[in-house]
């Protein structure tokens, strides 16, 4: 398992919309059979949690979206996307080089906050590391109007936002209006241009349908979308292994027809390293184990971190125990280095 996968990114470019891309039936009994066997296939211990907990943690958009957010919460939020773990976690049990390699994929805040977090990943040097990344277009609901939702991205963008989460218009897909829906999602690919990554969120709990949420997915692609995003995290039903499945059907699609790779982000309700493995193993399984690098695949999460750090801590410190206890009996080598012996098997995984 290597956790240290990153590349280079660039925008998607938009496809006419195309009927043909739309044609779906679902049988919403198969995928969620086939949904929860692979979460049953997706249980891991020791070395490999630790590895799969890391992994979760650079794929992450930390993130906060509160009404009191504040300057002072967004620099927290900043210094615990880029620094997880205090060095000295690192200097006991790690190559010192992972040091600079762990650390979340993106902050993700209000467009107002924007600046306040440009300035701080700015400060720490981390602004080539950690990605900016804002919610726009009227978030969390869209009811505002275009030419708002348009001005918002632009202003984010302008602050040093590098990426832009837009939420799409509901009513939209509610009436079957996919032409209108396209040409949106198309005017907010453009206000992003070259200087941001565009991610769709279709709120999937107010879609009606997996149908729709199908179809909302595949408009969202041909419009140029970079990512398809399960949900703001703001409504009753957020992201689940079900909806998740049909979303990738629908890349695996996009991808079978246009040759383009899209992006999946699940957000909304992954609290634990349980829930980041299960999404994880989902996603190997359907798009392979490329698709686990920060430009194919987000975690939307708040709280992830919190049990990443513990999953995290709790390993590494019984594995240090187990081959203090080998050694004490004889079972290791006098020389035997018990940092070395844990830096090489996360290595290995």
């Amino acid at each position: 398992l290597n956790i240290l996968s990153m590349s280079s990114s660039t925008p998607n470019a938009s496809s006419p919309i195309d009927a043909s891309f739309l044609t779906v039936n679902i049988s919403m009994r198969q995928v969620e059979e086939i949904a929860l066997e692979i979460s049953h296939r997706c249980v891991v211990t020791g070395v490999n949690e630790i590895a799969w907990a890391l992994r979760a943690l650079m794929l992450t958009d930390l993130t906060t979206l509160a009404g009191d957010d504040t300057r002072s919460n967004v620099r927290r939020l900043c210094l615990r996307a880029c620094y997880p773990f205090e060095p000295q976690f690192f200097d006991r049990f790690f190559e010192r080089t992972l040091l600079q390699d762990i650390h979340c994929a993106a902050v993700c805040v209000y467009p107002a906050r924007v600046k306040d977090a440009h300035a701080t990943l700015q400060q720490f040097g981390k602004l080539d590391t950690v990605a900016i990344a804002a919610v726009a277009s009227g978030f969390p609901t869209a009811q505002y109007g275009l030419q708002t939702r348009l001005q918002e991205i632009s202003h984010a963008i302008l602050a040093g936002a590098t990426e832009i989460d837009i939420v799409i218009n509901r009513q939209l897909v509610l009436v079957g209006d996919w032409e209108a829906l396209y040409n949106e999602v198309l005017l907010m690919r453009s206000a992003c241009g070259e200087h941001a990554l565009l991610k769709t969120i279709l709120a999937i709990g107010e879609l009606g349908t997996m149908e729709n949420v199908y179809k909302a997915a595949m408009v969202c692609m041909l419009a140029g979308a970079d990512f398809i995003k399960t949900s703001t995290g703001k409504e009753f039903v957020n992201a689940t292994l079900p909806v998740g499945l049909v979303m990738i059907f629908a890349i695996q699609e996009f991808k079978r027809r246009t040759c383009q790779i899209v992006g999946f982000k699940p957000a909304g309700g992954v609290r634990t390293v349980k829930d980041a493995v299960a999404w994880m193993s989902l996603v190997s399984e359907t798009l392979g184990m490329r698709w686990l690098t920060p430009q194919r695949f987000r975690f939307g999460a708040s709280g992830l971190l919190n049990d990443i750090e513990k999953i995290v801590r709790d390993g590494v410190a019984k594995m240090e125990a187990d081959v203090a206890a080998k050694a004490s009996q004889g079972q290791l080598p006098a020389e035997h280095n018990a940092t070395e012996d844990l830096c090489n098997e996360l290595r290995k995984n």
